[in-house]
C-alpha cells in the first residue's frame, strides 16, 4: 500500500516537474534586436553561444546605429544598438535605458601596395585634410614631411565612406572635427555627414571595408574587428600625447581607463584621451530598451541575455578585436538593466 502511495506522489511529482519545465519554457520569449554594424560579430557570437547555453534565441540585425534607433523608437524590435549614444534628455523623454555592451576602437585602413600597418604615419590633421578631400595625392608634401624615408606613390586619394547613417562615422567624424575646424566645416560631425566629392560610399563596416581593399589608393575608417578579420593595412595615428598609435586591444583600453561611466546613459567621450598609449578613436557601443515593454518576457530575456553575454562572453568579444567593459563597469551595467522591465 505504501509502496503504491509512494510511487503515485513520485509520477505526481514527474508531472509537476515537466509542467513547470513547460511553463518555464514558454516563458522565455525569443528577442530581436537591430543597429550598429560595429558590434555585429560580437552579437551574433554571443547569440549563438547564448542558445546553446539556454535555449534562447537572440536574433540581431546590423542596419547602422541611425536605424537601430529609428526601429527602437518604431518598437518593431526588442532592443536597438547604437554607436552614436542618445542623449540624457532624449532617453529621459522616451523613458528608455541606454547601456554599453562592449568597447572598440575605429581605425583609419589604407590600400597603398607595399605600405605595412604602421609603416603610414598621420597626425590628426593630416587626416582630416584626407577624409576632407583637401589633399588628393599620396605624395603630398603633407604627408611626405610625416613620413621621411617612406616611398609613397603618386596615386589619388579615394575616401572610402558610409553610405547609411551611421554610429562609426559618428564617432570617426566628431574626432576629425576635433583636429580639424576645417573638417567641421565642410565635412560635419554626426551620423551622417557631407563627404567630399572624390569619395565612395558601403552600407555598413563591411561595405566600407570591401572599398578599400579593392580600390588602389582608397583610405577609409572601419572598426577594428572588421579591420583584422579583413586583415587590413592600418594607419598610424599620433595621439593626444604625441605618440604614434597602431590600433589595437591595449591602446583601447588605455584611452577608456579614466573614463567615468556614472553618467546618465553610461557614455562618456572616450576620443583623444590623454594616456600616452591611448588609440584616439576610442568608443563603445550601446544598446536601448524601453524601462516599461509591453511584453515582460521580451524584457527580461534582453536582460538576461546580456547579463549573461557580459560575464561569459568577453573572450569571445575579445577573440574578435573588441575590448570588455571593466569590471566595475560591467556591475554598474547590470545595476541600470535592472530598470528595464
Amino acid at each position: 500500500m505504501f509502496g503504491k502511495n509512494r510511487l503515485m506522489f513520485k509520477l505526481i511529482g514527474m508531472a509537476l516537474a515537466a509542467g513547470a519545465f513547460a511553463t518555464t519554457s514558454a516563458v522565455a520569449a525569443d528577442i530581436t534586436g537591430a543597429g550598429a554594424t560595429f558590434p555585429y560579430a560580437v552579437y551574433t557570437k554571443w547569440a549563438e553561444a547564448y542558445k546553446a547555453a539556454t535555449g534562447n534565441q537572440v536574433n540581431y540585425q546590423g542596419i547602422g546605429s541611425s536605424g537601430g534607433v529609428k526601429q527602437i523608437k518604431a518598437k518593431t524590435v526588442d532592443f536597438g544598438g547604437t554607436d552614436a549614444p542618445v542623449k540624457e534628455e532624449e532617453l529621459d523623454a522616451m523613458k528608455m535605458v541606454q547601456v554599453p555592451t562592449v568597447m572598440g576602437g575605429v581605425t583609419i585602413v589604407v590600400n597603398l601596395p607595399g605600405i605595412k600597418s604602421g609603416n603610414l604615419k598621420l597626425d590628426g590633421a593630416t587626416a582630416a585634410n584626407l577624409f576632407r578631400g583637401a589633399i588628393t595625392k599620396w605624395n603630398d608634401p603633407a604627408i611626405a614631411a610625416l613620413n621621411p624615408g617612406v616611398k609613397l606613390p603618386s596615386t589619388a586619394v579615394t575616401v572610402a565612406h558610409r553610405s547609411d547613417g551611421s554610429g562609426t562615422t559618428y564617432a570617426f567624424s566628431n574626432y576629425m572635427a576635433k583636429q580639424s575646424m576645417a573638417f567641421k566645416r565642410d565635412v560635419g560631425a554626426g551620423n551622417t555627414v557631407n563627404w567630399p566629392v572624390n569619395g565612395v560610399g558601403g552600407k555598413g563596416n563591411p561595405g566600407v571595408a570591401a572599398n578599400v581593399q579593392k580600390i588602389v589608393g582608397a583610405i577609409g575608417y572601419v572598426d577594428i574587428a572588421d579591420a583584422m578579420k579583413n586583415n587590413m593595412t592600418f594607419a598610424a595615428l599620433k595621439n593626444k600625447a604625441g605618440n604614434y598609435i597602431v590600433p589595437n586591444q591595449d591602446a583601447i583600453a588605455d584611452a577608456a581607463a579614466g573614463a567615468n561611466f556614472k553618467v546618465k546613459g553610461m557614455a562618456p567621450d572616450l576620443l583623444d584621451q590623454s594616456h600616452k598609449n591611448a588609440w584616439p578613436i576610442t568608443t563603445a557601443t550601446y544598446i536601448l530598451a524601453y524601462e516599461k515593454g509591453a511584453d515582460a518576457a521580451k524584457q527580461k530575456g534582453i536582460v538576461d541575455f546580456f547579463t549573461w553575454s557580459l560575464n561569459n562572453g568577453q573572450k569571445m568579444a575579445e577573440e574578435l578585436g573588441f575590448v570588455a567593459l571593466p569590471p566595475s563597469v560591467v556591475k554598474m551595467v547590470e545595476a541600470e538593466m535592472k530598470n528595464i522591465r
